[in-house]
């Protein structure tokens, strides 16, 4: 039996060039670099430019994704960005970055799930393709969190930073089996009882304004690792696939501890998993795709390699994604 998977082309990464160290930190707050890296596992983030705004990143990994992939930006008739900081309220960022691509036939749009907006805009991506609407996907996630940090908050600024990561996916033919390559099942889930643990005080809406990123760190972290395998322990389940088959963990990097915890108690070994974290700090929407770049990058991951993403956020989302690179 024959079904349609989408299959990863090519992928790209963009990082801002000005880095922030925990060292630089302590002298804005009161933390410290042994604080931060025992508690966290971040040593270092990224922090956008002045002038240098969400669509500036997500053009500058998706350019590097097509580059990889080798084709033209002319072929891809969907673009999908997940962002919760956008350039501006409104038009889409997506549809800056289709223009940045000189791109004007098409959808392009922008999802908004915070942390898991790279899973839930691979698994929106996924379904519009396996449906035959679109044939070529940009699958991005762009963020600037440095812009709704409260600088004097040592329990929220020392954990976020800017960055951008991008795939290329095509719809191909394939047997319909867990060897395929491509996207063999995504999970999503949200629930928003949970808002108040984390959220920006702000928006057009409520106070006419951006507002600032508030969180419950102990609040998130307790939930964190449940919802996590429960979306990963339905994807083993949709595919007849264990832990001992996927050759790479690659989770969103909010927090080593919960990565780590959340491996054990899958019973996936350290050495499977792909941390980036201590490098980008939690780069939102942006951080699965700049963990795979980095472990594609590194020699890592190869293709044919089974991967388990995986991402929760505020809302609170989360989600799970299988697939063959």
């Amino acid at each position: 039996m024959t079904v349609m998977r989408s299959v990863v082309l090519g992928y790209g990464s963009y990082l801002p060039e000005r880095i922030l160290t925990n060292a630089e930190l302590a002298k804005m707050v009161d933390t410290s670099d042994e604080w931060i890296v025992q508690r966290t596992g971040i040593k270092e983030r990224h922090i956008a430019a002045e002038g240098e705004f969400t669509s500036h990143l997500g053009l500058k990994a998706a350019q590097a994704a097509l580059a990889n992939a080798g084709i033209d930006a002319q072929s891809i008739d969907l673009i999908v960005l997940a962002t919760s900081t956008p350039d501006n309220t409104f038009p889409a960022t997506a549809v800056a970055i289709q223009h940045g691509l000189g791109i004007n036939h098409g959808a392009a749009f922008d999802l908004q799930a915070v942390c898991t907006g790279f899973i839930f805009a691979l698994a929106t991506a996924d379904n519009f393709l396996k449906s035959g609407a679109f044939k070529r996907a940009l699958v991005i996630g762009a963020e600037t969190f440095s812009r709704i940090l409260d600088w004097n908050d040592r329990g929220t600024c020392v954990l976020f930073g800017d960055g951008a990561g991008a795939v290329v996916l095509e719809a191909q033919p394939q047997a319909g089996t867990t060897a395929d390559r491509g996207i063999l099942t995504t999970h999503l889930r949200s629930d928003g009882r949970h808002k108040d643990k984390l959220f920006v005080d702000g928006g057009p809406s409520s106070t006419q304004t951006v507002g600032h990123l508030r969180m419950e760190g102990r609040e998130v972290f307790k939930h964190a690792v449940g919802m996590i395998t429960d979306v990963i322990v339905d994807a083993f389940q949709a595919t007849g696939t264990t832990a001992n088959d996927v050759d790479w963990l690659v989770p969103h990097q909010a927090n080593k501890r919960i990565i780590d915890a959340s491996a054990k108690k899958l019973h996936i070994a350290p050495q499977k998993v792909v941390l980036t974290v201590d490098r980008h700090g939690n780069t939102s929407a942006a951080s699965i795709p700049l963990a795979l770049a980095a472990a594609v990058d590194d020699g890592r991951i190869k293709r044919n390699d089974l991967l388990m993403l995986e991402a929760m956020g505020g809302g609170f989302t989360w989600g799970s994604a299988l697939l063959r690179w």
